[in-house]
């Protein structure tokens, strides 16, 4: 996964992120609270840890910024050493998605952000996608471009339906990655050969490649549909 933690307190921050990197997912981190949301906002991520007590700007203000204003349901787990019920009814109702109270264990941070992504993922790609002459059916796992079935391995899929999720948005390598292998890979060619792998798919049913490639950047997904 690609977290982002943004924590001002910088044992608790450098604790977190070397866990979370050994443990194989992509991190970055804020010590404030305006560049946590100028992160969350600009770029993707798959969880996001938040402090409340930020400078800069409070964690409840950013996330409900976060949710309101720049319209993002990325998941949140607050983290704080405030354990009254008030305190964490006000985090759920400012779009906090879970709660620990410090001192917590980092294991079950952990796993409280992989629980939250799947329940973010299946919410996300439980509807059918349709994306210019691109169809994905999350409930089959099946794919239709240009209205004939395109048969792709399970990695391709999970490419595709990343990008069909926002299309025109250029996800980067490192988006891309961590959306379907958990995290960076060690060498470029493990993307490379799956997009290549989709792509060729996707021009031997449809006639033409609506994936672009943006040079120093990613990929994105084009929205037309053929002519």
């Amino acid at each position: 996964m690609h977290i982002l933690i943004i924590e001002d307190d910088p044992a608790i921050a450098t604790n977190l992120y070397d866990f979370l990197e050994a443990r194989g997912h992509s991190v970055d981190a804020a010590a404030d609270g305006v560049t946590g949301l100028h992160l969350a906002i600009t770029q993707h991520f798959d969880g996001i840890l938040l402090d409340l007590g930020l400078p800069g700007m409070d964690g409840i203000t950013l996330c409900r910024k976060l949710r309101q204003e720049a319209h993002l349901d990325t998941p949140v787990l607050m983290l704080t050493a405030r354990d009254t019920l008030e305190d964490k009814l006000k985090g759920f109702e400012h779009g906090a998605d879970d709660y620990l109270v410090k001192p917590f264990a980092l294991k079950e941070v952990e796993a409280r952000l992989v629980a939250m992504h799947k329940r973010h993922s299946g919410k996300v790609t439980s509807r059918t996608l349709e994306t210019g002459d691109l169809t994905f059916d999350p409930k089959t796992m099946s794919v239709k471009f240009a209205g004939s079935g395109v048969k792709l391995p399970p990695k391709c899929i999970r490419l595709l339906a990343l990008m069909m999720g926002e299309p025109g948005r250029v996800f980067s390598r490192k988006e891309l990655e961590s959306g379907v292998w958990g995290g960076a890979q060690e060498t470029s060619d493990t993307l490379r050969s799956h997009m290549h792998e989709l792509r060729r798919a996707l021009v031997r049913v449809g006639g033409y490649d609506p994936i672009e490639t943006v040079h120093g950047l990613g990929y994105r997904l084009i929205t037309r549909a053929r002519a």
